[in-house]
């Protein structure tokens, strides 16, 4: 299971990457085709809109490469006996992917949820095993399971 979520994972991230890769490409081609054509404020207003928006693109894509990093890193077919970056975890009833912060998906009815290393509930899984509990925000949870 963890391969598959992996893989949705990766596919994913790489069809995002591919989207702002070609709107990139897309804006550079048309603030060329408008600098042969134009001229004045109207035209220096448009090449620095243009630009702005490629700094947003760029951006994000940036952060879509550094997710792809860290999926990059992981080797998912190790089996945990204590959580860290690519586990597979159930804590209260939900399973928890430990990689980058990227979107809830849903495999074979079952809904998973990817988790960064530095965030909150990530933090306070790394190194634990199963049975550990915890509290986040009057939450309690506890480990049933990792792969």
């Amino acid at each position: 299971m963890k391969q598959k979520i992996f893989q949705h994972h990766q596919l994913l991230l790489q069809d995002k990457i591919d989207v702002f890769r070609d709107m990139i490409s897309n804006l550079t081609e048309d603030a060329q085709n408008d600098a042969k054509g134009s001229a004045g404020d109207k035209h220096e207003t448009a090449l620095s809109m243009m630009h702005i928006e490629q700094e947003k693109l760029n951006h994000k894509l940036k952060e879509f490469l550094d997710q792809k990093a860290i999926l990059d890193k992981m080797d998912v077919s190790k089996t945990h006996i204590k959580i860290a970056l690519g586990s597979l975890v159930q804590a209260n009833g939900m399973w928890l992917f430990i990689s980058a912060a990227l979107p809830k998906i849903t495999i074979d009815e079952t809904t998973f949820i990817a988790v960064s290393p530095q965030s909150p509930l990530g933090s306070k899984l790394l190194g634990n095993e199963v049975g550990f509990e915890f509290e986040i925000n009057t939450t309690k949870y506890s480990i049933q399971y990792i792969e």
